[in-house]
């Protein structure tokens, strides 16, 4: 609705306004004239009582800077901000001739600081007939506030304008607004409001909060076939899944909630004689909760990462010294994808071959000794180790050993 020259036109209405009712109010003031020259230049061709209003600066409105254009967009729809703008004026008084004690000078600010303190708000159509006949201007009126500095303030801007100082007056004139070129957003009015038509769907409560996962056997990983002990707040059994995501995939698989002796909660994931309907792939996942009666919208916990290990079997326990090939059986099966290596003792080997069930690897000179075997697909490793004994005591899987002669 308006531009850039809208701070032009402000200046003229203001320049304008003093011209026509000055003399209007002081017959003395008859010979008037009003000029918007920077201070130093305002007196050097003028001789006769002189005001002279120069903007000095422009500030950007804080309480304007991210509202809506005014009176241009409707609810639901967005705009870019106006561009705000809040104009700083000194009106400065001069009397005739160099000899003059300024009589005429002050007395003429006087009347341009009544003109002003009784016309606060500048009309926005005095402003429209100024601008060009194709541009509009802000509804909104301008309004003229006094402005006071202090005594060290004052003298520094007088400083800036490196001329001797002149009886004046500070005033502020806000908001001139100038829109922005962006283009507004306005988007298709609503049909329906949820299903049938039924409004928004409120449910009572908060989503749990997961604060911990405990794996069995206190592993790095789980294996299929085990269980996940979930502590957390809010956790109910009633309208809830557990969700989990494959990190680095599009694969999710929900399973129900398990409720434990003494208030704790778990879910079991489901080997494949289980389960034969669920795909699932070693790696890393994530666990979250949802909470929601099918039909009604559901609430998500947050999410907490766990790794799903792989269980493998080797070709051979035992090997000659020298080159190995060694074949590894998987389960889950692997996407060929994955990032797959096996970690022979303290070595990383990448694999020769890869298929979703056996991966084959190729390991140059390996001397005499036993090595521990491990898969790791996409950081998730398998689990060398078994308890055995009563207490039950950790110790290397010896079908995840290689023995090296």
């Amino acid at each position: 609705m308006s531009g850039p020259s809208v701070i032009a036109a402000t200046t003229t209405v203001l320049r304008d306004l003093l011209f026509k009712q000055i003399p209007n109010l002081d017959d003395q003031l008859n010979d008037l004239e009003v000029t918007t020259q920077p201070p130093d230049l305002a007196r050097k061709t003028i001789t006769k009582v002189q005001l002279n209003l120069f903007l000095y600066q422009t500030t950007v409105n804080a309480a304007w800077r991210n509202l809506d254009p005014p009176r241009q967009v409707k609810p639901g729809e967005a705009g870019a901000p106006n561009l705000a703008l809040d104009l700083h004026y000194v009106l400065t008084a001069y009397g005739p001739g160099e000899s003059d004690p300024n009589s005429l000078g002050v007395r003429a600010l006087g009347n341009a600081m009544s003109v002003l303190h009784d016309t606060p708000l500048l009309d926005p159509a005095a402003v429209r007939e100024v601008l060009d006949k194709k541009a509009g201007f802000q509804p909104e009126r301008l309004r003229i506030t006094p402005v006071h500095l202090s005594i060290d303030e004052f003298t520094k801007l007088w400083g800036t304008f490196q001329t001797p100082y002149r009886p004046s007056a500070l005033y502020q004139v806000s908001v001139a607004l100038i829109d922005s070129r962006l283009s507004q957003r306005a988007p298709l009015p609503v049909l329906r409001q949820g299903d049938a038509d039924r409004g928004p769907f409120a449910v009572p409560g908060r989503a749990p909060v997961l604060k911990q996962l405990d794996l069995p056997a206190s592993h790095a990983a789980v294996r299929l076939g085990e269980d996940i002990l979930i502590i957390g707040d809010g956790l109910q059994v009633t309208h809830s899944i557990v969700r989990l995501t494959r990190l680095g995939g599009t694969q999710t698989i929900e399973l129900p909630l398990r409720a434990l002796a003494g208030g704790k909660f778990a879910v079991h994931l489901p080997t494949a004689a289980e389960d034969p309907a669920l795909s699932w792939q070693p790696g890393l996942y994530s666990l979250a909760i949802v909470v929601g009666p099918s039909g009604a919208p559901r609430m998500i916990s947050n999410e907490l990462p766990f790794a799903l290990a792989p269980v493998i079997q080797l070709s051979s326990t035992t090997a000659a010294a020298g080159d190995i090939a060694l074949t590894v059986t998987c389960a889950p099966p692997v996407d060929p994808q994955q990032r797959i290596l096996l970690l022979f003792a303290d070595r990383a080997v990448p694999s020769s071959s890869v298929t979703p069930t056996t991966q084959k690897f190729d390991i140059s000179g390996v001397a005499a000794g036993t090595y521990v075997v491990r898969l790791r697909v996409d950081g998730a490793d398998s689990i060398p180790v078994v308890l055995t004994g009563t207490p039950p005591v950790a110790t290397f899987d010896p079908a995840q050993q290689v023995v090296v002669t």
